[in-house]
């Protein structure tokens, strides 16, 4: 059975940081990682997404944090198809989505950056979050080959924002095409019934990792500010129906990764305790 591993979006978010979970005297940068890191074996690094990350930053996250611990990191928002500020981009890089020779020099400067991770042996994986627009077809399998052919021998995984991609129909191909790349399926919690909703499906397309993000249940979801987007308070009994799920995907990968990207005041990080708690209490041998 593979080890589970629970965590949220981000430790820096700034309602979390608002929220008074960090204690009086862990509250500047160093402070914070470790404090999480104290708590948690996981954690997702969302700040390069929005701009390319730095080697002294990735080397200062290693030495902060204790072995075994692990980061899955968020890929920069130009490798994913999303817009990008010409401000955070590489000095007389266009932040031209469309060009492969961009996208090629910016994923070689993104890989530079996270390298003291992968060296240190605290990263788990990339995640490839795609944008909302791209849905199946020659077009999203062309920019799925060439993602694959940039991230030879890096660890990724992809999660796909349009529901086409998880519909009965599709949904075989969507797991082949990412396991024929070495790439892990990202299962999602959120609300059902909107027109952006996403199925909780749990497909395993990589012995090594499997990994589910909750996003909450908020009906916001695909409109709304960031905060509705993401308000929501998990219960017990909402994250106790992913028991049987986890388990099943911890007998089919060496690893499992929950993340909680509710980020809404401290709401992430106590739905990532009491996931923890319901995991310890299900255990076969409690």
């Amino acid at each position: 059975m593979g080890d589970i591993l629970v965590g949220t979006c981000s430790w820096t978010d700034p309602a979390l940081m608002r929220s008074g979970w960090y204690p009086s005297g862990q509250r500047d940068t160093e402070g914070r990682l470790r404090y999480y890191a104290g708590r948690f074996p996981l954690v997702e690094a969302d700040a390069s997404y929005y701009a390319l990350p730095r080697q002294e930053v990735s080397r200062t996250w290693a030495d902060r944090t204790p072995a075994g611990f692990t980061f899955d990191v968020k890929a920069f928002s130009l490798l994913t198809g999303h817009p990008t500020r010409q401000a955070v981009m590489p000095k007389r890089l266009p932040a031209d989505t469309r060009d492969d020779g961009v996208l090629d020099e910016v994923w070689a400067r993104f890989a530079e950056g996270v390298e003291p991770l992968r060296t240190a042996g605290r990263l788990g994986s990339l995640l490839f979050q795609f944008p909302p627009w791209l849905r199946p077809g020659a077009r999203a399998e062309r920019i799925l080959a060439r993602t694959a052919r940039r991230t030879a021998g890096w660890p990724v995984a992809v999660e796909f924002r349009h529901p086409d991609w998880w519909r009965a129909e599709q949904a075989d191909h969507t797991c082949t095409t990412l396991a024929r790349h070495g790439m892990t399926a990202v299962g999602v919690d959120m609300a059902q019934g909107l027109a952006a909703s996403l199925p909780p499906l749990t497909p395993v397309t990589s012995p090594r990792l499997a990994v589910v993000r909750f996003h909450g249940r908020s009906t916001s979801w695909g409109r709304g500010s960031k905060e509705e987007r993401f308000r929501h308070g998990y219960s017990e009994s909402e994250l106790a129906e992913w028991l049987p799920r986890v388990r099943a995907l911890s007998e089919q990968a060496e690893r499992v990764h929950l993340l909680f990207n509710n980020c809404c005041g401290d709401a992430s990080v106590r739905a990532a305790e009491q996931m923890v708690h319901l995991l310890h209490a299900d255990r076969p041998d409690t």
